[in-house]
């Protein structure tokens, strides 16, 4: 995401999304009760004698819209925000839904911009270069690709080998390896790591087929042993948190092993909180050093003292995304969770 203008003073920041991640973080930062502008299109009812309006064609216009509702669909990555029309050429007052997409602008006024808000800005900008990983979890007979997105890990294909098992008729021919490499130079582009995975050895072999039919695709090709293909597999060892930098440095591991510690620190009875009660104890004594909240809850009303009081004890706000299995584990505690200083009791 690029900042294409900022006025603090106004409340105003100019945003243009470069890329489909960037949709991720504008469902973050937006919030309903903001103004938003964007280049939009709606229909131009033409008015006649006639007891109907005829409906005219879309023009493309810029609205402004108070929003009240946020979606991202992850399916497709899109990005809509649903309001009341405050200003623009026609139908103020009237609903209208912004629909974005990569190459589009967003022009965001907040009554204030949280340091959470502003973490998120800039971080969208940060990431905005780096490249995605794409994972492939693979077995003798069945391969699955994945890409790990800033808001979690999207698979993208299910490629069967020679054999698929007894629900599957069995390929007398076929290039298995041939049909991976072909799904991954239509994902990966240069740049982008590839981590292969699974139990056996089939990853190797994968590997050095690849590194002789494509050299510049596999040339950040990383192999890693697990007990598990498919999607599990992917998990598990974004759970472990080993491997090269291309994994640390992902913001979703992060988030993962985040949680893991957490989840740690609840077995062992250590210095730890979860759920509204606990931690809203824990902000209050001072004692938060990571706060942890699931993105959905972000936008709760009760969640923005919780944040900006950490922020002043000089503590970490993580929003943790619900598209992934840590973000799974930390809605089961309630949606948020916070490492402490020190113990709180009660």
């Amino acid at each position: 995401m690029r900042v294409l203008h900022q006025d603090r003073f106004k409340g105003e920041i100019k945003l243009q999304v470069e890329i489909k991640d960037d949709l991720w973080h504008l469902y973050n930062i937006v919030r309903p009760g903001d103004l938003v502008f964007a280049a939009t299109y709606r229909r131009d009812e033409t008015k006649t004698d006639k007891v109907r309006a005829e409906r005219g064609e879309k023009k493309k216009m810029t609205l402004g819209i108070r929003v009240e509702k946020v979606e991202f669909h992850e399916y497709d990555a899109s990005l809509r925000l649903l309001g009341v029309i405050e200003e623009g050429p026609q139908d103020v007052g009237s609903y209208h839904t912004l629909i974005l997409d990569e190459g589009d602008w967003i022009d965001v006024y907040k009554k204030e911009w949280t340091q959470t808000d502003l973490d998120r800005v800039k971080r969208s900008v940060d990431e905005a270069g780096k490249p995605v990983i794409v994972f492939v979890a693979l077995e003798n007979d069945e391969a699955t690709i994945a890409v790990l997105r800033q808001y979690g890990i999207k698979k993208v294909a299910d490629i069967c080998g020679p054999s698929c098992g007894k629900m599957y008729e069995q390929k007398e021919s076929g290039d298995y390896f041939g049909e991976i490499i072909s799904k991954l130079k239509q994902v990966a582009t240069e740049g982008v790591a590839i981590v292969l995975l699974g139990p056996g050895f089939t990853k190797e072999n994968l590997q050095a087929e690849g590194r002789e039919r494509e050299p510049d695709l596999f040339k950040r090709s990383f192999v890693y042993h697990t007990g598990q293909s498919g999607m599990q597999g992917i998990h598990e060892l974004m759970k472990r948190g080993i491997g090269a930098d291309v994994l640390k440095d992902s913001r979703v591991a992060e988030e993962m092993a985040l949680v893991e510690k957490v989840l740690e620190e609840i077995a062992k009875d250590g210095p730890v909180a979860y759920g509204i009660k606990q931690v809203k104890a824990a902000v209050n004594a001072g004692a938060v050093d990571v706060l942890l909240v699931l993105d959905k809850k972000v936008r709760e009303s009760e969640m923005e003292p919780l944040m900006s009081a950490v922020d002043l004890a000089r503590g970490k706000v993580v929003v943790v995304s619900e598209q992934h299995e840590g973000g799974r584990k930390l809605e089961s505690l309630g949606g948020m969770a916070a490492l402490l200083r020190y113990r709180v009791e009660g």
